[in-house]
């Protein structure tokens, strides 16, 4: 077993059109978050901890933001492949628990949905839960969105040594 830990956090954006996205949910009449693809941090800190966990290169080396072809990026689907890439390096996603540091909107009411969202595309269980700033420094004034997450992987059993091979070398 191995663990990781992913984080991200990503400014709101000026543009009016922009959906607020966060777990796979988009929040409308909400400001979005300005990124290269959706700016889902909840769905980008589950990402890096997995990848992490697998010890493989991190979001950004995966799905850059350089590159145009994530432009606009569903981030459930690049958690989809960062699964499918953890599994193919031999370790298979246990579990995933992320919190996301926000004073607006409430959470609440879409959790068990970003929950199903995230938990189908990772092929594990994924917790999420909202942490309000009490109107603390940047996150509190409203500049933007940050998540944490954590991931546990297990090697997979047809692949003791985590060769991604199926097996020992």
């Amino acid at each position: 077993m191995r663990v990781g830990q992913g984080f991200d956090v990503h400014r709101y954006s000026d543009d009016p059109e922009r959906a607020l996205v966060l777990g796979g949910v988009r929040f409308d009449g909400e400001r979005g978050l300005h990124g290269h693809s959706d700016a889902d941090v909840v769905a980008h800190a589950c990402i890096d901890a997995l990848l992490a966990g697998a010890g493989l290169p991190d979001i950004g080396q995966m799905f850059s933001d350089r590159d145009p072809a994530w432009a606009g990026a569903d981030s459930v689907d690049l958690l989809r492949r960062a699964a499918d890439a953890v599994r193919e390096a031999g370790w298979d996603p246990v579990n995933l628990s992320c919190t996301v540091v926000l004073d607006s909107p409430r959470l609440a009411p879409h959790r068990e949905v970003m929950q199903q969202r995230l938990s189908a595309a990772a092929g594990a269980p994924v917790t999420v839960t909202g942490r309000s700033t009490e109107g603390v420094g940047a996150l509190g004034r409203g500049e933007g969105v940050a998540a944490m997450a954590v991931a546990l992987v297990a090697r997979r059993s047809d692949d003791p040594e985590g060769t991604g091979a199926g097996g020992p070398p």
